[in-house]
C-alpha cells in the first residue's frame, strides 16, 4: 500500500535508483502514476508492504519498504527490480549502470564515468568539495542525513590529487 514518503519512518528501508539522463516531462508524469500502482500492489509472500517512492532532480528513483510489519522479501524485491527493468525497456532509460557517479552541477545533475574521475579531478572539472550522491544507502534516514556528500568525504576522496609537497611519514 502507498504511504506518503513524509510519512515513512527513518527506518523504513531504502532502494537508489539512478538515471543514465534526466527524465522529460511526460516521463516524470508516467514514472509517477507507475510508481504509485508499483506501491499499492508491492507485496511480500502475499501480504502488502508499506511502500513509497519519490523522484529526485528528474533522474533518481527512490524507493522505500516500511518494514515494521512487512518486510520486503528477495522475491519482492526481484518484482520491483523486474518493474524498474521494464520501465527502462520502455523508456529507453539505464537504471543499472554502476559505472556512472553522479555530481550535483549548478545545470542539475552531471554523470561522470568511474574511469575518468582521476583525471577530472586533477584537471579541477571535480574537486572536494564537489557534492556527490551515495546511492548505496538503505534507510531513509541515512538517506536523508548523508546521500548528498562532498567527494572528501567518500570513496571518492581516493582520486583527489595528493597536496604538493607533502611526504608520507616513514
Amino acid at each position: 500500500m502507498y504511504i506518503p514518503f513524509n510519512d515513512m519512518p527513518g527506518s523504513a528501508r531504502l532502494w537508489i535508483y539512478q538515471a543514465d539522463r534526466p527524465f522529460t516531462v511526460p516521463e516524470r508524469a508516467s514514472i509517477e502514476n507507475d510508481l504509485v500502482h508499483l506501491c499499492e500492489t508491492w507485496k511480500a509472500h502475499d501480504v502488502p508492504l508499506k511502500t513509497s517512492f519519490r523522484i529526485e532532480y528528474s533522474q533518481f528513483v527512490v524507493l522505500a519498504v516500511d518494514e515494521r510489519d512487512a518486510g520486503a522479501s528477495g522475491c519482492s524485491i526481484d518484482s520491483s527490480v523486474r518493474w524498474l527493468k521494464g520501465l527502462q525497456q520502455r523508456l529507453g532509460i539505464d537504471f543499472f549502470n554502476r559505472q556512472q557517479v553522479a555530481f550535483l552541477a549548478d545545470e542539475g545533475i552531471a554523470l561522470h564515468p568511474m574511469g575518468q574521475l582521476k583525471t577530472l579531478f586533477e584537471n579541477g572539472v571535480l574537486n572536494a568539495r564537489s557534492v556527490a550522491f551515495n546511492n548505496a544507502l538503505t534507510t531513509k534516514a541515512d538517506w536523508e542525513q548523508a546521500w548528498k556528500v562532498a567527494a572528501a568525504e567518500t570513496w571518492l576522496s581516493r582520486y583527489l590529487p595528493k597536496a604538493a609537497g607533502v611526504q608520507n611519514p616513514s
